[in-house]
């Protein structure tokens, strides 16, 4: 474990019992001391490099003063923009950012750009609201434009503020105003979320001994048998996981002990986003509360799932939110697969300018492509246990198409990637290509034989009886 790892997990450690004592105070001592604390964390960890986050919030806010109309597209500009500048400050002569500083950024962007689109909903439901003399049903919308001192505590709160999970402004507004926070769930699920987080640390560092990132690199793994270095793969996402299954079960605990995202169940909370229908607390009976605002990571469903794009859905799961709520729709494209790679290489570019990012996520669509070519061709013409047959093979591709991707993740470098999915022959790009042709041959077989069914029985003018008895549909 390196140093950096270490730190990590040293302010996640701390920020579970600091929560607790947060649910003493009252709304403005939270705040400020919220602010005050991460913004110390900040200082401490990043130095001089604190103020590319100052500089994107204080931007932030003067779009939004400027222009609430075009604050969406302006921030999402903006700080985009600058965390190009960001990565690129040594070109500047300006020193390099430290690793710290970089997380803090890649949060604060989605943070930013998610707080401009909430203003910028909060003015038009309320032109709507005195165009039609009532009260627009908008859920979790803002209830007042937020001042530079409340952008500035939001921005460095210090829960999460390294680690995540992301939440939206008006989620952090709620945990400043909860009225009874002494009365919210706090130890029973947060003593729930970490209780498998020693599991995950242990087996993070046992197979990360044996299976090392950097052997990948070396001559000798080139020589290893094929099968070796297939396995290798499998063994390296493992890791992965691993990794931050521990790091994000334990920044969802520091949110649970503050009782930040704590909403009642009937709220239908989705991570990231937060309430989905408009609830009101009833005296009359005991409510029960749920953190799902504030999950990131579903380790079951990551692991279990089916299917490559609902894998997606279940990691980094608040990030995927923002994701699917600010770029997915804005996307230039009307298919869903373009619109899965546009999405994807937008979150390529969040997480960094390294090759291995883009050949990775741009890899997704490819698969998700693969799949649902398959689903279409296959698996819609299988009897129930041929479907569960073919479940399982699709789980076992799915798990093999992620292991694939996560070494370009890792490895970062072009060369490295490209080496390494050279040794093992590119097999799942093979395998992904070689599914789209087989539905798309299987299918067009399919149309051609319904095609020729047709022609024959409608000589006969029995063509719709034909259909009925086949059980077949048109297309």
């Amino acid at each position: 474990m390196t140093g950096e790892e270490l730190v990590y997990l040293g302010v996640l450690a701390a920020t579970i019992p600091v929560g607790f004592l947060f649910r003493y105070l009252s709304p403005p001592v939270k705040q400020v001391t919220a602010l005050l604390l991460g913004l110390s964390i900040t200082i401490a960890l990043c130095h001089i490099h604190t103020l590319h986050s100052l500089v994107t919030v204080i931007g932030t806010w003067i779009i939004i003063k400027s222009s609430w109309r075009l604050a969406p597209a302006l921030s999402l500009s903006w700080s985009f923009l600058y965390l190009l500048f960001f990565r690129l400050v040594t070109n500047f002569d300006l020193p390099k950012p430290t690793p710290f500083a970089n997380a803090v950024q890649l949060l604060l962007t989605l943070k930013m750009v998610s707080l401009a689109n909430e203003v910028h909903s909060f003015h038009v439901e309320k032109k709507r609201d005195v165009s039609s003399f009532a009260k627009s049903p908008v859920i979790g919308g803002l209830s007042q434009e937020p001042s530079l001192y409340d952008i500035l505590s939001y921005s460095y709160c210090y829960v999460g503020i390294m680690t995540g999970p992301f939440f939206r402004f008006q989620t952090y507004m709620d945990w400043l105003k909860q009225p009874r926070p002494l009365a919210l769930p706090g130890w029973e699920p947060c003593l729930h979320r970490v209780k498998m987080v020693p599991v995950f640390g242990a087996l993070f560092l046992a197979v990360n001994h044996y299976f090392p990132l950097s052997y990948v690199r070396t001559d000798e793994f080139l020589d290893e048998n094929i099968f070796f270095r297939l396995f290798y793969m499998v063994a390296v996402f493992f890791v992965f996981r691993m990794r931050f299954y521990a790091a994000w079960c334990g920044a969802e605990a520091g949110c649970i002990s503050a009782g930040l995202g704590c909403y009642p169940e009937k709220a239908l909370s989705k991570p990231g986003g937060g309430p989905t229908v408009d609830y009101s607390p009833d005296p009359t009976i005991e409510e029960r509360y749920d953190f799902r605002t504030i999950q990131n990571i579903d380790c079951y469903n990551t692991d279990f799932c089916v299917k490559v794009r609902h894998g997606m859905r279940y990691w980094n799961m608040t990030v995927q939110w923002w994701l699917h709520h600010y770029i997915y729709p804005n996307a230039p494209f009307k298919s869903y697969a373009l619109r899965a790679g546009w999405t994807m290489l937008i979150s390529a570019y969040w997480h960094g300018l390294h090759a291995g990012y883009y050949l990775s996520f741009l890899t997704i669509p490819l698969c998700i492509a693969a799949e649902s070519a398959m689903e279409s061709a296959v698996r819609a013409k299988l009897g129930p246990s041929g479907q569960n047959i073919f479940d399982w093979i699709h789980w076992f591709l799915k798990m093999r198409a992620y292991d694939y991707m996560c070494m370009g993740f890792v490895l970062l470098k072009a060369s490295d990637t490209i080496n390494y999915w050279t040794s093992i022959y590119f097999t799942m790009h093979v395998i992904a290509v070689g599914c789209i042709i087989v539905g798309k041959v299987l299918k067009g077989g399919r149309r051609e034989g319904r095609r020729g069914e047709k022609e024959q029985t409608s000589e006969g003018g029995k063509t719709e009886d034909v259909k009925e008895k086949n059980g077949q549909k048109t297309e």
